[in-house]
């Protein structure tokens, strides 16, 4: 476990501020205790509190499996891959919100994108390619993808046409992709 770089912190806050904006902060300094983001093995980026990752300095670096919440990984092209298990941040901080309707619920958690006709409810003014987190009708966080059409756009268009194309659900975990999540 490491500290991110400065080029590995803004690559990671850019990434995050995609789907949160300026709420990036209230993930550090959180109300419980102060928060950082580490790097592991196999670069994956873990969000941890402080207190426990000063308990981990006792354990060697070849013992430590996993430390905190996986947030995603760094790709070998030095891009941030943001994994399913940051959802539950996602979640709380999200700027643009989408809405599936109960019928395309099992389609999305299929790894497939929203379409118009799936489409129950969106945030006001959502940019086009703005990252979204996706909720069922019960206010559930399913998963997050990026906005395919802004909110005007979307009021015109075709019933089979993509509103959010997929990035993540829960059902990746059904699914069995395990090796690249964990």
């Amino acid at each position: 476990m490491r500290p991110l770089t400065e080029e590995e912190t803004k690559i990671l806050f850019k990434k995050l501020a995609e789907y949160i904006g300026r709420s990036i902060e209230k993930l550090i300094n959180r109300s419980d205790e102060r928060h950082c983001f580490r790097l592991a093995s196999k670069d994956r980026v873990y969000y941890v509190s402080e207190s426990v990752m000063k308990a981990a300095t006792s354990i060697s670096r070849e013992n430590l499996l996993s430390l905190g919440t996986c947030l995603g990984k760094f790709t070998k092209g030095g891009k941030f891959r943001l994994h399913i298990t940051a959802l539950d941040y996602l979640s709380q901080y999200a700027q643009y919100k989408v809405w599936v309707k109960p019928s395309a619920e099992m389609s999305f958690l299929y790894g497939n994108n929203v379409l118009k006709s799936g489409l129950a409810r969106i945030t006001e003014s959502t940019p086009q390619y703005a990252g979204v987190v996706v909720y069922n009708m019960s206010d559930i966080p399913l998963g997050f993808g990026v906005a395919a059409q802004g909110t005007d756009a979307c009021k015109d268009l075709e019933p089979t046409g993509n509103v959010v194309l997929h990035q993540a659900d829960i059902g990746e975990y059904l699914r069995g992709m395990e090796d690249e999540i964990f």
